[in-house]
């Protein structure tokens, strides 16, 4: 039997190790449910000793891209969650220091085209989910925070409505660098909570018609004054 490593040249070990299965799986190599050698194996395909080998494995499963089933002690690959791979972006995108415009013009890419789709493709169940949180935003808007909460559940309702994962991946790092810009917005504009709550119900509205042309317009009319209100609301 071939063995399905290679041992390590001189760089660190630990983090090479995970970068050389990361990049077996991502290329499919290596699939989701696939069995990873034993760490005695790993150790011995990678020239290095077990304790490096836990380290790597460490942060292969801190990233969900491996673990163990319940009851199971051979590791597998797995599939990250969602969450895990926007949180990780988002940290990436906050460390470079994105300005506003630049989050509001991936939002005018990203939002216009999921909504688009969202009226083409959504389930009864996704519909319903979305009516569910603009209502909850209606309902909770006097609070700043959960008006905040609300409005990024929206918009990633509507991502997943679009069944596009590749949309509803791009979109979901967003959503955690838009809650300050969002608060500055509901915060200083009187108006802030009464038109958002305009466009998601018109947003919804096309969107549980079919009429993807108006929902992505709708969606683009939205994006377009969460800009015009967030430069007004922001001090000088």
């Amino acid at each position: 039997m071939s063995d399905l490593f290679e041992p390590l040249d001189d760089r660190p070990a630990y983090r090479q190790i995970a970068n050389v299965i990361e990049q077996r799986i991502v290329c499919r190599s290596l699939r989701t449910g696939d069995a990873l050698p034993s760490e005695t194996d790993l150790a011995r395909q990678f020239g290095v000793n077990r304790s490096t080998i836990r380290e790597a494995i460490r942060e292969l499963e801190i990233h969900g891209l491996i673990g163990r089933g319940r009851g199971e002690k051979r590791l597998r690959v797995t599939r990250p969650e969602p969450r895990n791979i926007s949180s990780g972006v988002s940290r990436a995108l906050a460390l470079n220091d994105v300005t506003f415009l630049e989050l509001w013009e991936a939002m005018m890419a990203i939002e216009p085209a999921a909504a688009q789709y969202a009226a083409l493709r959504r389930t009864p169940a996704q519909l319903q989910t979305l009516v569910r949180t603009g209502a909850r935003f209606a309902r909770d808007a006097a609070d700043s925070a959960a008006a905040v909460a609300a409005v990024i559940d929206f918009f990633t309702a509507v991502a997943d409505a679009s069944n596009n994962q590749v949309l509803a991946l791009s979109q979901s790092p967003l959503n955690l660098l838009l809650a300050p810009a969002l608060t500055t917005l509901i915060d200083r504009i009187p108006q802030a909570r009464s038109r958002i709550q305009d466009a998601q119900s018109r947003i919804t509205a096309a969107i549980e018609l079919k009429r993807s042309e108006q929902a992505r317009t709708w969606m683009e009319k939205h994006i377009r004054d969460f800009r015009r209100g967030y430069e007004l609301g922001s001090p000088l």
